[in-house]
Protein backbone atom coordinates (compact mmCIF):
# COMPACT_ATOMS: atom_id res chain seq x y z
CA UNK A 1 0.00 0.00 0.00
CA UNK A 2 1.24 3.38 -0.85
CA UNK A 3 1.22 5.79 1.55
CA UNK A 4 1.26 9.61 0.42
CA UNK A 5 2.56 12.15 3.26
CA UNK A 6 1.39 15.58 3.07
CA UNK A 7 4.28 18.18 2.43
CA UNK A 8 4.09 21.31 4.85
CA UNK A 9 4.07 23.39 1.73
CA UNK A 10 0.71 21.51 0.50
CA UNK A 11 -2.41 23.09 0.85
CA UNK A 12 -5.11 21.27 2.76
CA UNK A 13 -8.75 21.00 1.14
CA UNK A 14 -9.63 22.57 4.57
CA UNK A 15 -7.32 25.17 4.05
CA UNK A 16 -8.70 26.39 1.14
CA UNK A 17 -11.43 30.05 1.93
CA UNK A 18 -14.49 28.74 1.81
CA UNK A 19 -17.39 30.61 0.08
CA UNK A 20 -18.56 31.84 3.60
CA UNK A 21 -15.70 33.50 3.81
CA UNK A 22 -15.43 35.15 0.94
CA UNK A 23 -19.01 36.76 1.61
CA UNK A 24 -17.80 37.56 4.94
CA UNK A 25 -15.11 39.69 3.28
CA UNK A 26 -17.79 41.27 1.24
CA UNK A 27 -19.68 42.72 4.65
CA UNK A 28 -16.00 43.72 5.52
CA UNK A 29 -15.74 45.70 2.65
CA UNK A 30 -19.26 47.18 2.56
CA UNK A 31 -18.00 48.48 6.13
CA UNK A 32 -15.71 50.67 4.68
CA UNK A 33 -18.57 51.73 2.32
CA UNK A 34 -17.92 49.60 -0.45
CA UNK A 35 -20.00 47.26 -2.35
CA UNK A 36 -18.40 43.75 -2.49
CA UNK A 37 -14.94 43.70 -4.12
CA UNK A 38 -15.38 40.40 -3.64
CA UNK A 39 -12.78 37.23 -4.25
CA UNK A 40 -13.26 35.25 -7.47
CA UNK A 41 -15.34 32.56 -6.04
CA UNK A 42 -17.75 34.18 -3.98
CA UNK A 43 -21.60 34.07 -4.91
CA UNK A 44 -20.41 34.24 -8.43
CA UNK A 45 -23.11 31.89 -9.49
CA UNK A 46 -25.60 34.50 -8.36
CA UNK A 47 -23.55 36.95 -10.45
CA UNK A 48 -24.08 35.17 -13.33
CA UNK A 49 -20.30 34.64 -13.81
CA UNK A 50 -20.60 31.00 -14.23
CA UNK A 51 -22.39 31.32 -17.63
CA UNK A 52 -19.81 34.88 -18.47
CA UNK A 53 -16.57 32.80 -17.67
CA UNK A 54 -18.00 29.32 -19.83
CA UNK A 55 -16.76 28.61 -23.15
CA UNK A 56 -20.31 28.37 -24.24
CA UNK A 57 -21.70 31.54 -27.07
CA UNK A 58 -24.30 33.32 -25.33
CA UNK A 59 -25.76 37.38 -25.12
CA UNK A 60 -22.86 38.27 -23.74
CA UNK A 61 -20.82 37.56 -27.03
CA UNK A 62 -23.34 39.91 -28.72
CA UNK A 63 -22.88 42.45 -26.37
CA UNK A 64 -18.92 43.01 -26.86
CA UNK A 65 -19.55 44.17 -30.31
CA UNK A 66 -21.17 47.64 -28.68
CA UNK A 67 -17.79 49.06 -27.97
CA UNK A 68 -15.72 48.79 -31.26
CA UNK A 69 -12.07 47.58 -30.78
CA UNK A 70 -9.87 48.57 -33.75
CA UNK A 71 -6.86 46.34 -34.87
CA UNK A 72 -3.10 47.66 -33.91
CA UNK A 73 -0.26 47.15 -36.13
CA UNK A 74 2.66 46.02 -33.22
CA UNK A 75 5.57 43.89 -32.91
CA UNK A 76 6.33 40.93 -31.06
CA UNK A 77 8.98 41.27 -28.66
CA UNK A 78 10.58 38.22 -28.80
CA UNK A 79 12.10 38.51 -24.53
CA UNK A 80 8.30 38.23 -23.78
CA UNK A 81 6.55 35.36 -25.85
CA UNK A 82 7.23 32.22 -24.26
CA UNK A 83 4.43 32.23 -21.46
CA UNK A 84 1.52 30.11 -21.65
CA UNK A 85 -0.97 29.37 -21.92
CA UNK A 86 -2.91 32.32 -22.39
CA UNK A 87 -5.96 33.43 -20.72
CA UNK A 88 -9.09 33.53 -23.14
CA UNK A 89 -9.91 36.98 -24.87
CA UNK A 90 -13.48 36.42 -23.69
CA UNK A 91 -12.54 35.81 -20.16
CA UNK A 92 -10.16 38.99 -20.00
CA UNK A 93 -13.16 40.99 -21.27
CA UNK A 94 -15.90 39.72 -18.92
CA UNK A 95 -13.63 38.90 -15.89
CA UNK A 96 -12.87 42.56 -14.37
CA UNK A 97 -12.17 44.52 -11.73
CA UNK A 98 -12.98 48.21 -12.66
CA UNK A 99 -15.24 50.32 -9.54
CA UNK A 100 -15.81 53.02 -11.66
CA UNK A 101 -18.55 50.69 -13.66
CA UNK A 102 -19.61 48.50 -10.77
CA UNK A 103 -18.11 46.00 -7.95
CA UNK A 104 -19.45 43.01 -9.42
CA UNK A 105 -16.85 40.96 -12.00
CA UNK A 106 -19.24 41.31 -14.49
CA UNK A 107 -19.87 44.66 -14.07
CA UNK A 108 -17.37 46.53 -16.01
CA UNK A 109 -18.07 44.50 -18.77
CA UNK A 110 -21.76 45.30 -18.96
CA UNK A 111 -22.26 48.72 -17.98
CA UNK A 112 -18.96 50.18 -19.75
CA UNK A 113 -19.86 49.43 -24.16
CA UNK A 114 -20.90 53.00 -24.35
CA UNK A 115 -17.93 54.59 -23.23
CA UNK A 116 -16.05 57.36 -25.36
CA UNK A 117 -12.15 57.25 -25.95
CA UNK A 118 -11.90 59.76 -28.53
CA UNK A 119 -11.36 62.45 -27.55
CA UNK A 120 -8.78 61.58 -24.77
CA UNK A 121 -6.25 63.54 -23.50
CA UNK A 122 -3.50 62.18 -21.36
CA UNK A 123 -1.61 65.13 -19.50
CA UNK A 124 2.40 64.36 -18.44
CA UNK A 125 3.82 67.10 -16.06
CA UNK A 126 5.00 67.90 -12.80
CA UNK A 127 8.43 67.66 -11.80
CA UNK A 128 10.00 67.55 -15.60
CA UNK A 129 11.53 70.26 -18.27
CA UNK A 130 9.35 69.32 -21.12
CA UNK A 131 5.46 68.55 -20.05
CA UNK A 132 3.00 67.48 -22.34
CA UNK A 133 -0.29 66.34 -23.08
CA UNK A 134 -1.23 63.43 -25.87
CA UNK A 135 -4.39 62.73 -27.60
CA UNK A 136 -5.85 59.57 -28.44
CA UNK A 137 -4.05 58.99 -32.45
CA UNK A 138 -1.14 59.98 -29.96
CA UNK A 139 -1.45 57.57 -27.97
CA UNK A 140 -1.49 54.82 -30.62
CA UNK A 141 0.78 56.38 -33.10
CA UNK A 142 3.71 58.22 -31.28
CA UNK A 143 5.63 55.33 -29.54
CA UNK A 144 6.39 51.95 -31.41
CA UNK A 145 3.53 49.24 -30.24
CA UNK A 146 4.39 45.77 -29.04
CA UNK A 147 3.02 42.92 -27.77
CA UNK A 148 4.66 41.02 -24.37
CA UNK A 149 2.94 38.37 -22.55
CA UNK A 150 3.11 38.89 -19.23
CA UNK A 151 1.48 37.07 -15.61
CA UNK A 152 -1.42 39.28 -13.97
CA UNK A 153 -1.89 38.60 -10.31
CA UNK A 154 -4.57 40.38 -8.81
CA UNK A 155 -4.45 40.81 -4.99
CA UNK A 156 -7.67 38.76 -4.58
CA UNK A 157 -5.67 35.52 -5.31
CA UNK A 158 -6.56 35.03 -9.06
CA UNK A 159 -4.14 35.32 -12.01
CA UNK A 160 -4.65 35.54 -15.59
CA UNK A 161 -1.66 35.40 -18.59
CA UNK A 162 -2.32 38.66 -20.84
CA UNK A 163 -0.91 39.26 -24.74
CA UNK A 164 -0.40 43.31 -23.49
CA UNK A 165 0.12 45.97 -26.47
CA UNK A 166 2.21 49.08 -25.68
CA UNK A 167 4.89 50.61 -25.07
CA UNK A 168 7.48 51.40 -22.11
CA UNK A 169 6.25 53.97 -19.25
CA UNK A 170 10.30 54.79 -19.56
CA UNK A 171 9.86 55.78 -23.07
CA UNK A 172 7.16 58.16 -22.43
CA UNK A 173 8.80 59.67 -19.02
CA UNK A 174 12.56 60.18 -20.86
CA UNK A 175 10.70 62.05 -23.72
CA UNK A 176 9.41 64.83 -20.92
CA UNK A 177 12.80 65.16 -19.12
CA UNK A 178 12.18 64.82 -15.87
CA UNK A 179 14.19 66.97 -13.62
CA UNK A 180 16.25 65.96 -10.85
CA UNK A 181 14.18 66.16 -7.62
CA UNK A 182 11.57 63.49 -9.27
CA UNK A 183 11.33 60.54 -6.89
CA UNK A 184 8.05 59.08 -8.10
CA UNK A 185 5.10 58.97 -10.47
CA UNK A 186 1.67 59.47 -9.77
CA UNK A 187 -1.11 58.51 -11.80
CA UNK A 188 -4.56 59.83 -12.24
CA UNK A 189 -7.89 57.71 -13.85
CA UNK A 190 -10.48 59.38 -15.48
CA UNK A 191 -13.21 61.15 -13.50
CA UNK A 192 -16.64 61.32 -15.16
CA UNK A 193 -19.89 60.08 -13.35
CA UNK A 194 -21.97 60.32 -16.33
CA UNK A 195 -19.73 57.86 -18.15
CA UNK A 196 -18.73 55.72 -14.67
CA UNK A 197 -21.78 54.97 -12.55
CA UNK A 198 -19.52 53.63 -10.23
CA UNK A 199 -18.18 57.21 -9.63
CA UNK A 200 -21.66 58.50 -8.74
CA UNK A 201 -21.57 57.18 -5.00
CA UNK A 202 -18.21 59.64 -4.24
CA UNK A 203 -17.44 59.38 -0.73
CA UNK A 204 -20.62 57.93 0.38
CA UNK A 205 -20.88 55.97 3.67
CA UNK A 206 -16.61 56.50 3.62
CA UNK A 207 -16.26 54.82 -0.01
CA UNK A 208 -13.81 55.35 -2.61
CA UNK A 209 -12.95 59.07 -3.10
CA UNK A 210 -12.65 59.12 -6.93
CA UNK A 211 -10.40 59.56 -9.23
CA UNK A 212 -8.45 56.69 -8.66
CA UNK A 213 -4.63 57.52 -7.81
CA UNK A 214 -1.95 54.98 -8.18
CA UNK A 215 1.77 55.75 -7.99
CA UNK A 216 5.26 54.25 -8.23
CA UNK A 217 9.05 55.15 -6.90
CA UNK A 218 10.75 56.79 -10.15
CA UNK A 219 13.13 53.82 -10.55
CA UNK A 220 10.51 51.12 -10.75
CA UNK A 221 8.44 53.67 -13.31
CA UNK A 222 11.59 53.55 -15.53
CA UNK A 223 12.26 49.66 -15.24
CA UNK A 224 11.90 48.06 -18.92
CA UNK A 225 9.50 45.71 -17.51
CA UNK A 226 6.95 48.53 -17.04
CA UNK A 227 4.39 49.31 -19.74
CA UNK A 228 1.24 51.45 -20.87
CA UNK A 229 -0.79 49.15 -22.61
CA UNK A 230 -3.34 50.49 -25.24
CA UNK A 231 -4.08 47.10 -26.19
CA UNK A 232 -4.40 43.08 -26.03
CA UNK A 233 -4.75 40.30 -28.11
CA UNK A 234 -4.08 42.32 -31.37
CA UNK A 235 -6.78 44.82 -30.68
CA UNK A 236 -7.22 48.22 -28.58
CA UNK A 237 -8.23 48.09 -25.23
CA UNK A 238 -11.73 47.56 -23.97
CA UNK A 239 -13.44 49.78 -21.64
CA UNK A 240 -13.71 47.67 -18.54
CA UNK A 241 -9.93 46.71 -19.27
CA UNK A 242 -9.29 50.44 -19.02
CA UNK A 243 -9.44 52.05 -22.49
CA UNK A 244 -7.55 53.50 -23.79
CA UNK A 245 -4.64 53.58 -21.69
CA UNK A 246 -3.33 51.88 -18.70
CA UNK A 247 -0.86 50.55 -16.29
CA UNK A 248 0.96 47.27 -16.71
CA UNK A 249 3.11 46.55 -13.63
CA UNK A 250 3.38 42.47 -14.01
CA UNK A 251 5.25 42.37 -10.95
CA UNK A 252 2.74 44.00 -8.47
CA UNK A 253 -0.90 43.24 -7.25
CA UNK A 254 -2.99 44.07 -10.23
CA UNK A 255 -4.64 47.10 -8.37
CA UNK A 256 -1.53 48.80 -9.18
CA UNK A 257 -2.20 48.59 -13.10
CA UNK A 258 -4.36 51.82 -13.05
CA UNK A 259 -6.69 51.91 -16.16
CA UNK A 260 -8.17 54.86 -17.94
CA UNK A 261 -5.03 57.05 -17.04
CA UNK A 262 -5.84 61.08 -17.55
CA UNK A 263 -2.76 62.53 -15.96
CA UNK A 264 0.79 61.28 -14.85
CA UNK A 265 2.46 63.47 -12.28
CA UNK A 266 6.06 63.00 -11.85
CA UNK A 267 6.40 64.57 -8.20
CA UNK A 268 9.18 64.39 -5.79
CA UNK A 269 6.77 62.85 -2.52
CA UNK A 270 5.18 59.75 -2.45
CA UNK A 271 1.64 59.56 -3.74
CA UNK A 272 -1.15 58.01 -1.08
CA UNK A 273 -2.38 55.24 -3.65
CA UNK A 274 -6.38 54.43 -3.38
CA UNK A 275 -6.17 51.53 -1.79
CA UNK A 276 -3.70 52.53 0.84
CA UNK A 277 -5.82 55.44 1.58
CA UNK A 278 -8.93 53.38 1.92
CA UNK A 279 -7.09 50.30 3.92
CA UNK A 280 -3.31 50.91 4.81
CA UNK A 281 -2.88 47.68 6.93
CA UNK A 282 -4.41 45.60 3.89
CA UNK A 283 -2.52 47.68 0.90
CA UNK A 284 0.77 48.90 0.39
CA UNK A 285 2.64 51.60 -1.95
CA UNK A 286 4.78 48.91 -3.24
CA UNK A 287 2.45 46.01 -3.48
CA UNK A 288 4.73 43.24 -4.80
CA UNK A 289 3.78 40.32 -5.64
CA UNK A 290 4.71 38.01 -2.27
CA UNK A 291 3.47 34.30 -1.58
CA UNK A 292 4.98 34.94 1.56
CA UNK A 293 3.47 37.81 3.03
CA UNK A 294 -0.30 37.29 3.50
CA UNK A 295 -3.35 39.50 3.15
CA UNK A 296 -4.90 39.95 6.47
CA UNK A 297 -8.17 37.67 5.65
CA UNK A 298 -6.48 35.37 3.23
CA UNK A 299 -3.33 34.00 2.18
CA UNK A 300 -1.42 34.89 -1.00
CA UNK A 301 0.22 31.68 -1.07
CA UNK A 302 -1.33 30.06 -4.29
CA UNK A 303 -3.60 31.76 -7.18
CA UNK A 304 -6.26 30.15 -9.06
CA UNK A 305 -5.62 30.77 -12.78
CA UNK A 306 -7.99 31.83 -14.91
CA UNK A 307 -7.66 29.91 -18.14
CA UNK A 308 -9.90 27.39 -20.23
CA UNK A 309 -12.94 26.38 -19.14
CA UNK A 310 -15.53 27.38 -16.64
CA UNK A 311 -15.30 29.07 -13.47
CA UNK A 312 -14.71 26.03 -10.95
CA UNK A 313 -12.38 23.94 -13.06
CA UNK A 314 -9.82 26.84 -12.99
CA UNK A 315 -6.46 25.45 -11.71
CA UNK A 316 -4.67 26.52 -8.54
CA UNK A 317 -1.09 27.12 -8.75
CA UNK A 318 1.90 28.44 -6.26
CA UNK A 319 2.40 31.94 -6.57
CA UNK A 320 5.79 32.80 -7.23
CA UNK A 321 7.75 36.03 -5.81
CA UNK A 322 7.13 39.20 -7.58
CA UNK A 323 5.13 36.90 -9.65
CA UNK A 324 7.76 35.25 -11.48
CA UNK A 325 9.95 38.59 -12.22
CA UNK A 326 11.99 38.52 -9.55
CA UNK A 327 15.70 38.32 -12.02
CA UNK A 328 14.51 41.43 -13.19
CA UNK A 329 13.12 43.41 -10.82
CA UNK A 330 14.63 42.19 -6.90
CA UNK A 331 17.53 44.25 -7.16
CA UNK A 332 15.18 47.68 -6.75
CA UNK A 333 14.22 46.48 -3.13
CA UNK A 334 17.78 45.50 -1.83
CA UNK A 335 17.85 46.15 2.48
CA UNK A 336 14.30 46.57 2.21
CA UNK A 337 12.20 44.77 4.49
CA UNK A 338 9.38 43.59 2.42
CA UNK A 339 7.04 42.17 5.05
CA UNK A 340 7.20 45.21 7.33
CA UNK A 341 6.92 47.74 3.83
CA UNK A 342 4.34 45.52 1.64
Amino acid sequence: MLIKFRKKSDIKESALTSESFYNNRRTVIKGLGLAALGLPFANQAKAGLFDLLSDKKDDSDRAASQFKRSLLTYSKNSSYQSLTPLTPEKKILQYNNFYEFGTGKADPFASSQQFKVDPWSLTIDGLVDKPITLHYEDLLKRFDIEERLYRMRCVEAWSMNIPWLGFTLASLIKSVSPKSSAKYVRFETLYDPKQMPGQASRRIGGGIDYPYVEGLRLDEAMNPLVMLSVGLYGKTLAPQNGAPIRLVVPWKYGFKGIKSIVRITLTDKAPLNTWQQIASNEYGFLANVNPDVDHPRWSQASERFIGEGNLFSQSRKATLPFNGYQEEVAELYKGIDLRRYF
